[in-house]
């Protein structure tokens, strides 16, 4: 099941959800560039900065130390979250930023939106830290950040329409379902996902998605406008 788009008009130009894909864009461009020169070299440029720049849970607790020369373990909490493991990764976190970012933004108001996004992304990483305190795993994307944008979503529009394309097997078929709907499945699949592999070391981090999720519900009544009217 993979959203396109909703039929849910913004009144305001969602300038912080635009900077935001931008901001991830150019550091995934970054990021990849170290690897441009190619062999062993382009590799170890492109893992140490994976290593110094991404979220790593056991830096943050304190049961393992950063390096003298690396950023504070609270700053990596932000940094991670411009951070992305591949092209479609960037692509979906995306693409979800796009068609659900927008609507939440025109809501809050654009500084309130900026705050909430990273407030998720915090919740977020603290959520997957809590769970594999120990891990010496980076954690990179905006998952997490993202993911509380989609709990804020679904609590605002339940009933908007989302165009979707359902997948079975080799035939596919686009189709409008309510928000309620996609945003639903798809956080029972987080927890599912989540559950399965709880204790188990590396791969996508399901508890961020699920920690995002639930602060973005969560934040939306401490950042929404009183009145709940959208602002500009």
């Amino acid at each position: 099941m993979f959203p396109l788009k909703d039929d849910n008009p913004s009144v305001t130009a969602p300038v912080v959800t635009v900077g935001l894909i931008i901001v991830n864009a150019l550091v995934f461009v970054y990021q990849f560039s170290l690897e441009l020169g190619g062999g062993v070299d382009g590799a170890r440029a492109f893992q140490a900065f994976t290593l110094e720049f991404g979220l790593i849970p056991c830096r943050l607790t304190g049961a393992c130390h950063p390096g003298v020369d690396l950023p504070s373990p609270v700053l990596t909490i932000f940094t991670s979250m411009f951070m992305h493991g591949g092209l479609f990764h960037i692509a979906g976190n995306m693409l979800y930023l796009w068609i659900f970012g927008n609507n939440v933004e025109d809501t809050l108001g654009h500084g309130r939106y900026l705050a909430f996004y990273l407030a998720s992304g915090v919740a977020a990483a603290l959520a997957q830290t809590a769970v594999g305190p120990g891990s010496e795993v980076p954690m990179v994307g905006a998952s997490g950040a993202i993911s509380g944008v989609l709990g804020a979503y679904l609590l605002l529009f339940p009933h908007a329409r989302v165009t979707t394309v359902i997948i079975f097997g080799f035939f596919w078929r686009l189709v409008q379902i309510p928000a309620l709907f996609v945003l639903g499945f798809w956080i029972v699949v987080q927890v599912l996902n989540g559950l399965g592999s709880f204790g188990a070391s590396g791969g996508v981090a399901f508890f961020a998605h699920i920690g995002g999720f639930l602060a973005g519900m969560g934040l939306l009544f401490l950042f929404r406008p009183r009145g709940g009217a959208r602002i500009a």
